[in-house]
């Protein structure tokens, strides 16, 4: 087998020792990525996160099953082809139907103050881990939450002045006397079956994070998420990742999951497993760190955690600007890991040909376009039809990167392009064509993320650069407090080693 590995980048900070087995067992099942295409028969697949062609062996190639039935590990090479396939995120594991790991391995960690947690005790009894550690983090009455919890056979820490959710997650953690941690917030409530979804991916024992689909949770009347703002969190939250399952890695479509709700390895996280100097992105950096130490991490959409999203407007956008301060700390602790945009150079270069809008811009990028394809075809010759898979390539590429590019105009950038449409009208027709672009491409990938909701769109893409506004506001504020212009640097594609 002749596919590439994928080897963790060790160029962010702080990560611990990787996982010492990395042997899937026996019978272990994985199934392609819907995203991931065959070439050539299957002689090379392209996907993966972050995307790239991975070629297959003859022996590999007869191992590989038809799209849709799943490889089973039967022995050492299906053994190796199915590592190659899962760390290179071209294929899911399929959830064995009784899992590894029972839920009487499990604690269950909240970090809370001043809120009621009926609804989450609610529901974890009955799921067999056990009795939740409940860490009071400054609760002005601690007295209900005490009881609360005592009656539902947890345990409560306390912390008598609030130190932040981080250090009370550390508290809980280090109060766990089994190998696996859950972590939920105060504010979600777990949906029936979310469990052993999570457990299930533990038989891999390289896995040292499992993450829920975080969704809206509904008020109790069986009418879905009300408000402008409510129905549009519930499409476009940033913590809802998506329906399809898919491996954890910076710079790619999963590339992070919220502490909101996640299942971690003790072996893998640690102890301290979140720095409590952080009080925002404290999740982040943790996924970089177990990323830069060779963990796998997964994220999991059958498993379902309902969080009451904040739908008040000015509460939201506070929120939304509060995410965007912490991409200054992630910037500065773990280099190139959380860039803007990621554009190679030939895509860079289309991209501003086109932002120009000079007379000519249009040929001189197609042009850029078509070198950039002759060149990567002289380098597929492995391949049956190296230029046809090279177009593919191309198209797919700078695809990506004009979405980026949008995005980051009235996202990231959005200052500046405000202060570049106060002197120039190509400026205002560039960024009035970006915004419009992204949010309606924005809206109709969303558009059917909730089934109880439907959002127009006109609702969406205010909604959606009220959101990216807030948040470009957050993180120049970030890099102005941290004397950095680190999150606003773009990055290019990273070489594979």
């Amino acid at each position: 087998m002749t596919a590439a590995q994928t080897r963790p980048d060790r160029s962010s900070t702080g990560g611990r020792g990787g996982p010492a087995d990395r042997r899937l067992p026996d019978g272990f099942r994985v199934l392609l990525d819907r995203r991931t295409r065959l070439l050539d028969g299957g002689a090379a697949l392209l996907g993966g996160a972050p995307p790239r062609l991975v070629h297959l062996s003859a022996t590999a190639r007869a191992l590989l099953p038809p799209p849709g039935r799943p490889l089973v590990v039967t022995g050492p090479t299906a053994r190796a082809l199915a590592r190659t396939l899962l760390d290179a995120g071209l294929a899911n594991p399929l959830p064995a139907a009784v899992p590894a790991v029972g839920p009487g391995e499990v604690t269950v960690v909240v970090p809370v103050k001043d809120r009621p947690l009926d609804r989450l005790l609610a529901a974890l009894a009955g799921t067999g881990v056990a009795g939740p550690i409940v860490v009071d983090d400054g609760s002005a009455d601690p007295g209900p939450l005490r009881r609360a919890v005592r009656a539902a056979g947890g345990t409560v820490l306390r912390h008598d002045t609030p130190r932040g959710p981080a250090a009370a997650r550390n508290a809980g953690l280090a109060a766990a006397r089994t190998p696996f941690v859950v972590f939920l917030d105060s504010d979600v409530v777990p949906e029936p079956g979310w469990l052993p979804p999570l457990l299930a991916h533990l038989a891999d024992p390289a896995v040292g994070l499992v993450a829920p689909r975080i969704v809206a949770l509904d008020p109790g009347d069986g009418g879905g998420p009300r408000g402008a703002v409510g129905r549009y969190e519930a499409v476009r939250s940033s913590l809802d990742l998506g329906p399809d399952p898919a491996l954890i890695v910076p710079r790619s479509r999963v590339a992070y999951v919220p502490s909101a709700a996640m299942l971690v390895r003790r072996d893998a996280v640690g102890d301290p497993a979140f720095d409590p100097a952080m009080h925002v992105a404290e999740d982040v950096d943790l996924v970089l760190r177990l990323h830069a130490a060779g963990w796998a991490m997964r994220f999991e959409p059958a498993s379902r955690v309902a969080h009451d999203h904040r739908t008040r407007p000015g509460e939201w956008l506070r929120r939304k600007a509060f995410y965007g301060t912490g991409a200054a700390p992630l910037a500065q602790r773990h280099p190139g890991a959380v860039p803007p945009v990621v554009l190679s150079p030939w895509t860079a270069a289309v991209c501003l040909l086109l932002l120009a809008q000079r007379r000519g811009a249009t040929a001189a990028a197609a042009v850029v376009t078509a070198a950039a394809t002759e060149r990567l075809s002289r380098r597929l010759t492995r391949l049956e039809h190296p230029r046809r898979s090279a177009a593919l390539l191309t198209a797919l590429g700078l695809s990506g990167a004009l979405w980026q590019s949008a995005s980051a105009l009235t996202r990231h950038f959005w200052p500046l392009a405000a202060a570049g449409c106060l002197v120039s009208a190509r400026m205002r027709r560039a960024v009035v064509a970006a915004a419009l672009a992204e949010g309606l491409a924005d809206w109709w990938r969303h558009r059917d993320r909730d089934p109880r909701v439907r959002t127009g769109l006109p609702a969406h893409l205010l909604a959606h650069r009220l959101d990216d506004l807030a948040y470009g506001a957050g993180l120049w504020r970030g890099a102005l407090a941290h004397r950095t212009t680190a999150p606003l640097r773009p990055s290019g594609p990273r070489t594979r080693r």
